[in-house]
C-alpha cells in the first residue's frame, strides 16, 4: 500500500518516549485528523515501515501504554 507523503513537521513523538535514545514512536496527528487514519512510525527509522491504524485501534494502543507497568 502506498503512503501519502507526510510533512516532517506533522510527526509527533509519544509522550511516553524518553530522550535517552531508546524506543520511541511517533504519530502524525494532522494526518489522523484529516483522514481518520493514524500513522505510527519508529523515530529511529523515519523512512521505514509505518503502522496504519484506525482511530479506535490507536485509542486501544494508547490505553495499553498508559496502563502498562513495563
Amino acid at each position: 500500500m502506498a503512503h501519502a507523503p507526510i510533512p516532517e513537521h506533522g510527526w509527533l513523538s509519544s509522550t511516553y518516549s524518553g530522550n535517552n535514545g531508546g524506543e520511541c514512536i511517533q504519530w502524525a496527528p494532522e494526518h489522523a485528523q484529516a483522514t481518520g487514519v493514524v500513522l505510527v512510525r519508529d523515530s529511529k527509522n523515519p523512512n521505514g515501515p509505518r503502522l496504519t491504524l484506525t482511530a479506535n485501534t490507536w485509542a486501544g494502543l494508547v490505553n495499553v501504554a498508559r496502563n502498562s507497568d513495563v
